[in-house]
């Protein structure tokens, strides 16, 4: 597998409670053997917590300069008619990396790279600052190189709007693509690109696929997916 996290490392007081699915999916994305990571797993399985915190390592091991953390707006057509700027609209969105942050000991407010009024563009205030939380609207023309990079919630990305983030990113980039089959929320479920994407890397040998089954939100959670 390659490099793992270091034995003495507490990981941001995660790894006393990980499981060893958790483990492997954070080697797998912490290794320099695997240049894109996937896992498709339930809802309270830990999936965006564990990117995030490895992302984190990665960072402050000096690896990658970012963590680039993209969502896709579901209601995309909509937004435009809400109140608010673009990122108060968008900031349903990126709850799970907030939550995530919080649970690493990051305040959100603090390591998020915010957006400056005045250019309504994202701006980079303080060194503390090493997340960047985007839609994948901006992604047309761009080249993300030498960050890590989460698809979050990939189920409910169609496969042009992940073709289109992923021919973005550079091969000096660290790319996790999370999401669950079983869990679309796309109006038309069928335009889903997720389990497409999954199965299009599978033979490849600088990616990796993971799945984690431990839901630690209880069994009220654990049995309503079953559904």
């Amino acid at each position: 597998m390659g490099k793992k996290i270091p034995k003495d490392s507490l990981f941001y007081g995660l790894r006393a409670k990980m499981t060893s699915e958790q483990e492997d999916f954070v080697n797998a994305i912490y290794s320099d053997e695997n240049d894109i990571v996937f896992c498709n797993s339930k809802a309270g399985t830990g999936k965006t917590l564990m990117a995030i915190a490895t992302a984190k390592l990665l960072i402050q091991e000096g690896k990658y300069k970012e963590l680039l953390y993209v969502f896709n707006p579901t209601e995309e057509n909509k937004m435009g008619y809400r109140p608010g700027s673009q990122e108060e609209k968008e900031k349903e969105y990126i709850t799970p990396l907030r939550q995530a942050l919080i649970q690493i000991g990051d305040n959100p407010d603090k390591a998020m790279i915010t957006t400056n009024i005045n250019s309504n563009s994202l701006k980079k205030t303080s060194n503390k600052q090493w997340v960047r939380a985007e839609s994948h609207t901006f992604a047309r023309g761009t080249n993300q190189k030498n960050k890590v990079i989460i698809i979050d919630e990939a189920q409910n990305w169609t496969v042009s709007q992940l073709k289109k983030m992923l021919t973005r990113c550079h091969d000096s980039s660290k790319i996790i693509v999370i999401g669950h089959d079983g869990q679309i929320d796309l109006v038309n479920q069928d335009l889903s690109g997720f389990t497409s994407y999954y199965n299009h890397f599978i033979s490849m040998p600088r990616a990796k696929h993971c799945n984690l089954t431990v839901n630690f939100r209880g069994w009220v959670a654990q049995h309503a997916d079953m559904k």
